[in-house]
C-alpha cells in the first residue's frame, strides 16, 4: 500500500515560508498617518531643526502626533489630513528656501516589524493620485553633442600641431576630415588616433582630396547613450525635489525614456515648468580674503570688476565678474581619489573652448583660489488676482573653492573636499543642465479621489472574486474544496509577502493580475482534484489515488504555467508601466500558487488522510 507521507524537513520548509510571508505581509493592514516630510535640496539638517519645528505648529495650535527624524529628513506625523494640509503651510511660511516641505504617508508598521526590514508595498499612482510623464531622450542630439566636442578639439589640436588641413566636418557617428595632401592626412593619423582613443580611424584616397575619418567606438556610443540617460534622470531628480514631492519615481525604461511619476502632484503645467528649467555653472576667480568680503557684504560697497555672493554654507565671498568657464563647456565630471594625496577629488573634463580659457587663467593665477558658482533658475507659483501664475527666480551660490596648484586646461580635479561633498560636486557638474533634449510623448493625470476608488473597486473585485471559488471549490470538492480554500488564502497574502518584500509597486493592472491568479491558482487544484476522481472510478485505493492524482497532474500543471511565466516574463521586458505592473503580480503569483496549490495542499492531505487506511473520501 502507498503510504502519503512527507519527511519533516518539507513541514518545517512549508511553516517557515508561511511564517516569513505572515512577517511582511503584516504591515500592509496598518493604516498610514498623514505626514509632512521636511528636507533639504543640499547639505544636510541643521541642528535645532526640530525645536523650530515643534514651535511653529503650536503657533499654529497644531498638535504633532511625533516628530522624528529618519533618512536625513524629518518626519511630522499628524492626526488628520486637515492638520496635515495647514501643517505644510505653516511650515512653508516659516522654513527657509532651501528646506523643501512635502506631504507624505508615514507608516505605522510596528518597530519589531521594522527591525525586521518589514514595511508596506508602494501604491502605484493609478492608486494614490498625481501625475505622470514619460519623456523621450533625443540620443542623437547626445551622440551631436559629443562629436561635437571633438570636432573642436580636433581643430585646436591640429593648430597647436602646426597640421595643415582643409575641412573638418560631423558625419553619421563620426568626424570626417580633409587634406590636400596626403603627408599631412598620415601625420593626422599618427597623432588624432592617440589622441582621440574614442575614435576608430580609416583613410581614403579622393583625386584631389585625401580622406581621414573617425568613427566613434560601438562602446563608446553605448557608453554616451547611457550617461545621457544618467544624467537627465540626476537632473530631473534634482527639478523633482523642487516639487516638494515626498516620494517620485524617477526611472529609466527602456533605452532612450525616462518616467517620471509624481505622487500628490495635480498641476501638469506646474510639473512641466519645473521639468523645464534650468541649471548651469559658473567657474570664477575669488577677489580678496575672508575679512573683505565680510567688509563688502556689511557695508554695500563691491570692489569694480568683482560681485558679492553666498557660500552654500551661509558666508558672503567675493568673486570677479570675469566667468573662466561654465556648465556647458563640462563635458564630464567624477569623484575619486588623488593618488598623489589619497585625498578626495572631483576630475573635470571641459570641451575646447572651456580648456583654452581655463589653461590661460590657470597658468596666470597659480596659487590662487578659484570658486564654483552654482546657478539654477527656479519657477515659484503665487496666486494673483484667484489666478496661480509662475515668476522665474535664479538662485546662485558658491559650492566649492580651491586653491589653483599648476596650470591646467581640459582636465583637471578639485580637491579639499571630504569624500561626500567630491561626490556631491561630481553630481552638480554632471547634474547642472540636461545632456540631451527632452520631450514629453505621454501625459496623464490621476485624481486623488479616483486613486481612493481604484483602490476600494480593485480590494472589492479580489474580494468578491476570492469568495466566490471558495465557494464553488467548497461546494463542489467537499473537504478537498475546503484545502485548496485554505491554499488559496494562503496564495494571497503570500503574493502580497513578496510584493512587501521586495518593496515593488503596486498598480491598478497589478491588482488584475491577483485576480487573474486567483483562478490559475485553483486550476492547478481542479486538475489535481478530477485526476484523483478518476484514479478512483478505475477502482484504485485512496491512497494510490491520492498518490497517482498529484503525480500524473504535476506535468500538466507545470507546463502550464511555465508558458504563463514565459509570456509575464516577456511583458514586463517589453511592456510599458502599467504592464509592468500586471506582469510583476502575474508572475509572483504563478510562483506561489504553485508552491501553495501543489505542494501545500499536499502536505495537509497528507496529514488528514496519509498513514492510516482510508475507504471513502470526500472529493
Amino acid at each position: 500500500m502507498i503510504i502519503n507521507r512527507y519527511p519533516v524537513w518539507k513541514y518545517l520548509l512549508i511553516l517557515f515560508v508561511l511564517a516569513i510571508g505572515i512577517i511582511y505581509a503584516l504591515p500592509n493592514i496598518y493604516d498610514a498617518d498623514p505626514a509632512v516630510q521636511v528636507s533639504v535640496s543640499r547639505g544636510e539638517l541643521e541642528d535645532g531643526i526640530e525645536l523650530s519645528i515643534e514651535q511653529a505648529l503650536k503657533e499654529a495650535e497644531i498638535t504633532p502626533k511625533l516628530v522624528e527624524l529618519t533618512d536625513d529628513r524629518l518626519l511630522v506625523r499628524l492626526s488628520n489630513q486637515d492638520d496635515q494640509l495647514a501643517a505644510k503651510e505653516k511650515l512653508k511660511q516659516t522654513l527657509e528656501s532651501n528646506y523643501v516641505v512635502a506631504l507624505n504617508l508615514a507608516p505605522t508598521t510596528p518597530d519589531w516589524l521594522r527591525s525586521l526590514g518589514a514595511r508596506p508595498m508602494y501604491m502605484g499612482l493609478d492608486l494614490r493620485g498625481g501625475v505622470h510623464f514619460l519623456l523621450q531622450v533625443d540620443m542623437d542630439a547626445a551622440i551631436k553633442r559629443k562629436l561635437e566636442s571633438m570636432d573642436d578639439g580636433m581643430r585646436r589640436y591640429m593648430r597647436e600641431n602646426q597640421i595643415k588641413y582643409d575641412t573638418v566636418s560631423i558625419i553619421d557617428n563620426g568626424v570626417k576630415l580633409r587634406f590636400k595632401d596626403a603627408k599631412n592626412r598620415d601625420t593626422a593619423y599618427d597623432e588624432l588616433r592617440d589622441e582621440f582613443s574614442d575614435l576608430t580611424f580609416d583613410t581614403e584616397d579622393q583625386a584631389d582630396r585625401f580622406i581621414l575619418e573617425g568613427t566613434l567606438r560601438e562602446t563608446v556610443l553605448v557608453e554616451e547613450k547611457q550617461n545621457a540617460i544618467t544624467q537627465n534622470i540626476l537632473t530631473l531628480r534634482n527639478r523633482v525635489n523642487e516639487l516638494g514631492v515626498a516620494e517620485p519615481v524617477i526611472q529609466r525604461q527602456g533605452e532612450d525614456r525616462i518616467v517620471v511619476q509624481l505622487p500628490g502632484v495635480q498641476d501638469t503645467a506646474k510639473a512641466k515648468d519645473i521639468l523645464k528649467s534650468t541649471a548651469t555653472l559658473e567657474y570664477r576667480l575669488v577677489h580678496g580674503t575672508n575679512s573683505e568680503w565680510m567688509s563688502a557684504e556689511q557695508s554695500g560697497r563691491i570692489p569694480v570688476g568683482s560681485r558679492l555672493y553666498k557660500h552654500r554654507e551661509g558666508y558672503p565671498v567675493l568673486l570677479k565678474r570675469s566667468v573662466i568657464a561654465t556648465g556647458d563647456n563640462v563635458v564630464n565630471a567624477t569623484s575619486g581619489v588623488d593618488q598623489q594625496t589619497g585625498l578626495p577629488a572631483v576630475f573635470v573634463t571641459l570641451d575646447s573652448k572651456g580648456a583654452k580659457r581655463m589653461g590661460k587663467t590657470t597658468g596666470e593665477n597659480i596659487g590662487q583660489p578659484m570658486a564654483v558658482v552654482y546657478i539654477e533658475t527656479k519657477l515659484d507659483f503665487r496666486e494673483v488676482d484667484g489666478v496661480t501664475k509662475s515668476f522665474s527666480r535664479k538662485t546662485e551660490e558658491v559650492i566649492s573653492i580651491a586653491t589653483i596648484q599648476s596650470q591646467f586646461s581640459k582636465k583637471f580635479q578639485t580637491t579639499g573636499l571630504d569624500a561626500q561633498e567630491a561626490r556631491d560636486l561630481a553630481l552638480l557638474l554632471r547634474s547642472g543642465s540636461l545632456s540631451a533634449p527632452m520631450s514629453i510623448i505621454e501625459e496623464r493625470t490621476v485624481g486623488p479621489a479616483l486613486g481612493q476608488d481604484n483602490i476600494d473597486k480593485g480590494f472589492r473585485s479580489v474580494v468578491v472574486g476570492l469568495v466566490l471559488v471558495m465557494i464553488f471549490m467548497l461546494v463542489y470538492y467537499r473537504v478537498f474544496g475546503f484545502i485548496a480554500d485554505l491554499a488559496l488564502a494562503t496564495n494571497i497574502f503570500l503574493i502580497v509577502a513578496v510584493l512587501s518584500l521586495l518593496q515593488a509597486t503596486l498598480t491598478l493592472p497589478g491588482i488584475a493580475g491577483i485576480v487573474l491568479t486567483v483562478g490559475m491558482a485553483v486550476d492547478a487544484n481542479v486538475l489535481i482534484f478530477e485526476r484523483i476522481r478518476e484514479e478512483l472510478r478505475n477502482g484504485n485505493s485512496v491512497q494510490a489515488s491520492i498518490h497517482a492524482g498529484y503525480a500524473k497532474a504535476f506535468s500538466t500543471i507545470a507546463d502550464a504555467n511555465i508558458t504563463t511565466l514565459i509570456a509575464a516574463v516577456i511583458l514586463f521586458g517589453f511592456g510599458t508601466g502599467p504592464i509592468k505592473g500586471f506582469a510583476v503580480t502575474l508572475s509572483i503569483g504563478i510562483v506561489t500558487s504553485m508552491f501553495t496549490a501543489i505542494m501545500g495542499t499536499r502536505a495537509v492531505v497528507n496529514l488528514i488522510f496519509g498513514g492510516r487506511r482510508v475507504d471513502k473520501l470526500a472529493i
